[in-house]
Parts: structure tokens; C-alpha cells; sequence
């Protein structure tokens, strides 16, 4: 079941991560066969919303949209700290711009707003900043997953079982 093999895909990671939102993502993909890369604003060890660790290979300075087919944002609150950095958005802004995969779940659809990937776009993202999405100028959608062009949202941990094979799905 290598159907991602030779695609590259980088995972945010900041302190406050949720833990489901990033590992789920990370062991799935890299069972599909993509190379996965964890991308932090510096290359350190964050420690989740749980105090499960993980560490960043790379800083988002270190990297850019060339290296990546497609970029996972997990959620928690980690994406409020995450929006904050301009390499962090600017790796968003490359890869969308070349049409690469941009899947945000939950509270990660802040980055993505940070980022401007979303106007014009059909999104969902945990209801709790279902308003910072629709200001953004999406068109928010209360479904377990929305796929619109490249870029594809969820909105909890609950609905990773549909999340995962829309982003492999889009990665192919």
C-alpha cells in the first residue's frame, strides 16, 4: 500500500499540538509511503496539549515550498502560536501557490487563514473559530471533511478516519 511513494510531506509541530492531529497524519502517511518531515518555527522538541513530545527535523526557515508536496497543520492550540511566524505562513504560501496539498484540522485553520489560502474556498475547522474562517472569506461548511482544489480541512480528532484518505487521496 505504497501509493504515496516519492511524495514529501511536512507536519507542523509547536508547542500545545493536539496529539491525535499530528501523529495520526504522521504514521498514516508514512504507511502510504510518503517521506515525512516534522517542521517546527525552530528545529527543538515541542511538547503537546498531553506532554507527548516531538521533535521538529527542521525549522521552517531551513526548508521551502520546493522541498514538499503538501503540508499537514494539526491542530490544538499550537496553530495560534503557529500563525505568528512568517516562515511558517510563507512555507503555507509556497507550497498553495504551486497547487500542493494544504489540509488544517480543527484550530489549524487559523494558520491557514494567517497563511491567505482560504478566501474563495469551501473549508470547515473546529465551530469554535467557524467566524474567524467565514471574516477570512471562506465558505464555511459543517462536514467531517471538505476537499476544494488543494486544500482540505476537517474539523476534530473524531473525524481523522475521513481526514487521512481525502489528503492521500489528493496527494496521489
Amino acid at each position: 500500500m505504497m501509493t504515496l511513494q516519492g511524495k514529501r510531506v511536512a507536519i507542523l509541530v509547536e508547542d500545545i499540538y493536539e496529539d491525535p492531529e499530528l501523529w495520526y497524519p504522521y504514521y498514516r502517511l508514512q504507511e502510504a509511503g510518503a517521506e515525512v518531515t516534522l517542521v517546527g518555527p525552530r528545529k527543538t522538541t515541542y511538547t503537546s496539549k498531553h506532554g507527548y513530545p516531538a521533535t521538529a527535523d527542521v525549522a521552517a526557515d531551513e526548508v521551502s515550498a520546493d522541498d514538499f508536496d503538501g503540508i499537514v497543520i494539526p491542530g490544538g492550540f499550537a496553530p495560534d502560536k503557529l500563525r505568528r511566524y512568517p516562515a511558517v505562513l510563507a512555507l503555507i504560501k509556497g507550497i498553495d501557490a504551486k497547487g500542493g496539498l494544504v489540509a488544517a484540522i480543527c484550530h489549524a485553520a487559523w494558520v491557514a487563514i494567517s497563511a491567505r489560502v482560504v478566501a474563495g474556498k469551501r473549508a470547515t475547522c473546529v465551530g469554535a473559530i467557524k467566524d474567524d474562517l467565514i471574516n477570512a472569506g471562506a465558505e464555511y461548511v459543517d462536514e467531517a471533511v471538505v476537499v476544494d482544489g488543494n486544500l482540505v480541512t476537517s474539523r476534530t480528532p473524531a473525524d481523522l478516519p475521513v481526514f487521512l484518505p481525502a489528503i492521500i487521496d489528493q496527494l496521489k
